[in-house]
């Protein structure tokens, strides 16, 4: 039989090995039993008896090689799962290089919304594939600019309305003064003669006294109006000063009110639309804070940060509640700071009231 594999002799009483595994190298190493196994190799074979003097001493087994066969399938197998593995990786990749591209776009969109929400129509957002989303971008890009316009122009309205209301405020504020005022300064000068003409008449005299008390409280009145209608010591005096003189005021009206104060110098030097709404907002937060708040105590700053004056104004009083709309007062504050260009902030903040507003120099 020589050193054929497939043909050999088995003795009488060996084994069968028929059903032994069969063990095939490759150059990639020994095929798994498991493969084997799930190839499910069928049972090929013939025995011839050999006998000798009329007893069986053993059979001639002939069974075919499947090693080839079965290296050929595993060879086959081996290129379609390295086939299957290598597709489903370039699928991965390829969808996640899609997916990242659709997330980036939907996350720009989404901060570009977002600017837009909070009031910043200069940045627009970066236009990218898919087709959809790109559509999407290009629009709200369109609206960003249409709502730029529409801001640009709402605020200068605004600056022509504080312009006119200013304007307003100072025709008032000569007239008081022109015409008023020498009313009054003739009613108290008569008021002292009558005083002074009729010392035996205790009646006419008591009355002379409580004229001349009414014309008084009346002339105090009327500076308080005119320096709330227009506060022409701004320009004489600089912001600094006419806000220490309003704090004073305050300290005069609510002495046991604890006002701290902090202006910054270089406030002084600030245009006069700028320097106006400044006195404006610190007046109107602490008149406010006078009639409203029963506060103990009162912190006004106004100070430059970088291109920017911030003002605030806080106070521990009793607050307010959260449904509450702003009354006359904090909305002209609101509508002046938007005028130029600045943000306006009321706010209750572990225990304390807030009003804050930021406005852009050279504006």
């Amino acid at each position: 039989m020589g050193t054929s594999e497939a043909i050999r002799f088995r003795r009488t009483g060996a084994e069968m090995l028929a059903h032994s595994r069969v063990e095939v190298r490759t150059p990639l190493g020994r095929v798994p039993h498991w493969f084997v196994d799930l190839l499910g190799l069928p049972e090929i074979g013939a025995a011839f008896p050999v006998k000798v003097d009329g007893k069986q001493v053993g059979d001639i087994l002939f069974s075919p090689g499947l090693a080839a066969d079965i290296y050929e399938k595993w060879i086959g197998f081996l290129a379609l799962g390295s086939s299957a593995m290598a597709l489903m990786l370039l699928t991965g990749t390829i969808a996640s290089f899609t997916a990242g591209t659709v997330i980036d776009a939907l996350r720009s969109l989404s901060e570009g919304l977002t600017r837009m929400r909070k009031g910043d129509y200069e940045q627009l957002i970066a236009v990218s594939e898919p087709p959809e989303i790109r559509k999407g971008s290009e629009e709200a890009n369109q609206l960003a600019r249409r709502l730029s316009r529409l801001s640009q122009d709402n605020r200068s309205l605004l600056r022509k309305i504080v312009s006119l209301q200013d304007d307003e405020r100072r025709d008032i504020a000569r007239d008081l003064h022109d015409e008023l005022g020498p009313l009054l300064f003739g009613i108290r000068a008569n008021a002292v003669a009558l005083q002074d003409g009729a010392p035996q008449d205790r009646t006419l005299g008591a009355s002379a006294d409580a004229m001349l008390e009414l014309v008084e409280a009346l002339q105090l009145a009327n500076r308080r109006i005119l320096d709330r209608l227009r506060p022409l010591h701004i320009q004489e005096l600089g912001l600094e000063k006419s806000v220490q003189t309003l704090v004073q005021y305050a300290r005069l009206q609510a002495p046991a009110l604890k006002i701290a104060l902090r202006i910054d110098p270089r406030l002084n030097d600030v245009d006069g639309l700028l320097s106006q709404t400044v006195y404006r907002v610190i007046q109107e937060g602490v008149t406010n804070v006078l009639r409203h708040a029963r506060a103990s105590a009162m912190n006004v700053q106004a100070r430059l940060e970088g291109p920017q004056v911030a003002v605030e104004i806080s106070d521990d009083g009793v607050g307010f509640s959260p449904d509450q709309l702003l009354g006359r007062g904090l909305t002209g504050m609101h509508e002046r700071v938007r005028a130029l260009s600045g943000t306006f902030e009321f706010k209750q903040e572990n225990g304390r009231t807030y009003v804050r507003c930021r406005l852009p120099l050279g504006v």
